[in-house]
């Protein structure tokens, strides 16, 4: 009976081929047999992978099915899983290790044939922290961050050729910035794909390097980044400013820069998700007979209405005077719970009006 590549790597017929590369990396890294895995079941998975994963061997597989990768067939995934025992000459794994992330890094490790390559594809990934105003954080601001990092050479902008210089065709890969490299193993003849090491993937090499960052592309110096910080803002969050990371060098690209931000505590002020929460003190004689009062808002001070008789706890609330949503379609509200002014020091006429409002009970 075939073998159903299908239902080894689990996915449907119909499996796209970001899926069914998806499926592979996660089956081989669970069955890999550097990691305790069943080594019978990670040669099923590659095997699986080196048909669903080429095009032309999968419209063969859905016609013939496997029968026709099998000894004798048409040519199959690889006659090198004939045995852990020795090499058969079978035509082994056509592997694109830059299309295996860590995996590939794993393979690589080892069986030894060098992994995704040079490293320098993306940069690091940099965090920063911000500190700003719970204002600045209900409205937003512009905020200036001095880094210091590695940049793009100011004179070859990242190239690592001196201006002006000749660019010729890269010999070693034949201007395609990817070679081949072929490594015999326990499980078969691994063909890897790898960024080309003399021009770092670019297919493209100087006759004449960069004198000011000696052809590396880069240059490590201290900047000022421009950081646009949104209205409504939480402490604690991150903004994610794309390409403003550690620049690795030529023929790669920029990681991204994680910016913190830190948000200062008010004197007044509380934030409870989009409302802003304050505690207002009141005079005791509007509390009882009603008045007006003066409270402090995110917008500046607004006219309260306090009705007669507001017990101690109160809250009022102040509607679209709070922080605006993520959006900024919409804002929360200011909500201001009144408590009684109770003066530390009274007069002496004061005493005798309070004590004269205790004799009756009040």
């Amino acid at each position: 009976m075939g073998k159903d590549y299908y239902k080894i790597l689990g996915v449907d017929k119909n499996a796209g081929e970001e899926e069914v590369k998806k499926a592979f990396r996660r089956l081989a890294h669970e069955h890999h047999p550097d990691k305790g895995g069943d080594q019978q079941k990670f040669k099923d998975v590659n095997e699986a992978y080196q048909v669903l994963g080429d095009k032309q061997k999968r419209a063969q597989y859905d016609q013939f099915g496997s029968a026709a990768f099998e000894q004798g067939g048409m040519g199959g995934p690889g006659g090198g899983f004939g045995g852990f025992g020795g090499f058969d000459g079978g035509q082994g794994f056509n592997i694109n290790v830059d299309d295996l992330g860590d995996l590939g890094d794993m393979l690589g490790g080892m069986f030894g044939f060098g992994g995704r390559g040079p490293k320098q594809k993306r940069g690091h990934d940099l965090e920063a922290e911000l500190r700003i105003s719970f204002l600045e954080s209900v409205f937003g601001t512009q905020k200036d961050l001095t880094l210091y990092r590695h940049l793009q050479c100011a004179v070859c902008h990242g190239s690592g050729a001196e201006p002006g210089a000749a660019i010729s065709k890269c010999k070693t890969c034949d201007g395609r910035g990817r070679v081949q490299q072929a490594q015999r193993t326990l499980l078969g003849t691994f063909n890897t794909v790898v960024s080309c090491p003399d021009c770092q993937g670019t297919g493209q090499r100087a006759e004449q390097s960069c004198k000011h960052c000696s052809g590396t592309g880069l240059e490590k110096k201290e900047s000022v980044l421009h950081v646009s910080v949104p209205p409504g803002i939480e402490d604690g969050n991150a903004l994610k400013v794309p390409g403003e990371g550690e620049f690795p060098g030529k023929g790669g690209r920029a990681g991204d820069l994680y910016v913190r931000i830190r948000v200062a505590a008010h004197p007044e002020f509380k934030r409870q998700e989009q409302d802003v929460l304050s505690t207002v003190a009141v005079p005791f004689s509007i509390l009882t007979l009603g008045g007006k009062i003066d409270v402090s808002t995110v917008d500046g001070p607004m006219v309260l209405k306090i009705p007669a008789g507001t017990t101690s706890g109160t809250v009022f609330k102040l509607r679209d005077k709070g922080v605006p949503s993520a959006h900024g379609y919409v804002r929360g509200d200011h909500l201001a719970t009144v408590i009684p002014d109770v003066p530390k020091k009274l007069t002496k006429e004061q005493k005798n009006l309070l004590e004269q409002l205790g004799e009756q009970g009040l």
